[in-house]
């Protein structure tokens, strides 16, 4: 009697192939993909892996210390001090112009971010003396691979005409890094616990480390013009009665406060370079999704933007410009490039209108179709050991680019 044939194991790559698979049709079902945190070895020139460069060679790093020491012996200069030291830094610097110290980049979401921030501002001593025209941004945007996934299956809980903001809450509520960081910071920035330095800490995590649909979910839910409690849910969403300063002070001051912390500055530096008009047309510099995460990125910062009110969309920096004198015009300028912005109010617009379109009904018919269609296309091809990607039709994956 003949044997029957064995059956042959498949290859590891088609059982790495079912493992993600298994865990793109079952919402419930995760595999470990990595450290969601930018790797140094991720950016093209990471201002870390820069300094280790610059140490293994004598001259460099010799150069390097010089204009450490020189940049860490500058508290507060003051006018007449600092054409001299803002001079014997540059002298420094221009030493270092060949080395890849001038060109590395960080990112927010990097685990040495602060590390990084102080070499970057270290060899770009120019900026680190308060020029507000902080044009070149010290972050480097790395290309987001992963899908970004809202399961909405359980917001049938939820009234039919719930408001939006209540649905990107329960979507929050319903992943868990998500849940654990905005119920981190809530306990931080509520009523009389508050410590503001705290909260403003607990709200950059947030912003940094949820997944951007559901951090930008949160902060830019659409509301009607009348649902006063939908606004007031998403002005709450980073607790301006803590994070904000009390009062009133000078937008001025609030920049002086920013300039002399490297992460603010940062921060600062890349809202201008992606929110700025490049001409009198209102013509932007850089696409609307890096305009808004250097947005959200002030947030948790000493200039954290918040909503005016709860009724509009208009945002402002926490400050009045009176009492500027012969600053008037420059304070009402950095008033102006939060408050009468047109590329951050059209990004902010913009985004409102697509989460509106996540709920729509038409808008998910037809999402949901697609990927019915694509399920039919799967099942017709032999292969019977594989389970369908698209088994779980309430599983909306969200591709970074697809608004």
């Amino acid at each position: 009697m003949a044997r029957p044939p064995s059956l042959r194991p498949p290859p590891p790559v088609l059982l790495l192939l079912l493992l993600l698979l298994l865990g793109a049709a079952l919402p419930g079902l995760s595999f470990p993909t990595g450290d969601p945190l930018p790797k140094e070895g991720r950016l093209v020139n990471s201002c870390i892996q820069a300094r280790r460069k610059c140490q293994a060679d004598p001259t460099c790093n010799a150069t390097y210390q010089h204009l450490n020491s020189c940049i860490s012996s500058i508290s507060t200069p003051s006018p007449a001090e600092e054409p001299s030291v803002l001079a014997n830094c540059v002298e420094a610097a221009q030493h270092l112009r060949n080395s890849s110290l001038m060109s590395c980049t960080c990112h927010r979401r990097m685990k040495n971010q602060a590390a990084c921030l102080d070499i970057y501002w270290t060899v770009h001593p120019a900026r680190s003396l308060g020029d507000y025209e902080l044009d070149v941004s010290p972050y480097e945007d790395t290309v987001t691979r992963k899908p970004w996934k809202m399961n909405i299956s359980k917001l049938n809980m939820l009234k039919p005409d719930s408001d939006l903001c209540l649905k990107f809450a329960m979507l929050c509520t319903l992943n868990d890094k998500c849940d654990r960081l905005r119920k981190a910071y809530g306990e931080a920035c509520s009523g009389s616990r508050c410590q503001r330095y705290t909260c403003l800490a607990q709200l950059r995590a947030f912003f940094e480390k949820a997944s951007e649909p559901h951090a930008q979910g949160l902060l830019l839910c659409p509301c009607a013009p009348a649902d006063q409690g939908c606004g007031q849910r998403r002005r709450n969403t980073i607790a301006p009665s803590c994070a904000l300063p009390s009062g009133a002070p000078n937008c001025l001051e609030l920049r002086r406060l920013c300039l002399s912390d490297p992460l603010c500055r940062s921060r600062l530096a890349d809202f201008q370079t992606h929110c700025h008009p490049i001409d009198i047309l209102g013509t932007c510099a850089t696409e609307q999704s890096r305009c808004l995460r250097a947005y959200t990125g002030l947030i948790g910062t000493s200039m954290t933007p918040n909503f005016v009110s709860n009724v509009n969309t208009s945002v402002a920096l926490s400050c009045t410009c009176r009492g500027s004198g012969n600053l008037q015009e420059e304070c009402e300028r950095l008033e102006g490039s939060f408050s009468q912005n047109p590329c951050l109010m059209e990004a902010i617009a913009a985004k409102m209108r697509f989460h509106s379109r996540l709920f729509s009904q038409d808008w998910a018919d037809s999402t949901f179709s697609m990927m019915e269609r694509q399920n039919k296309n799967l099942a017709l091809r032999p292969q019977p050991w594989v389970p369908s990607l698209f088994s779980s039709p309430l599983t909306l994956i969200l591709l970074p680019s697809l608004w």
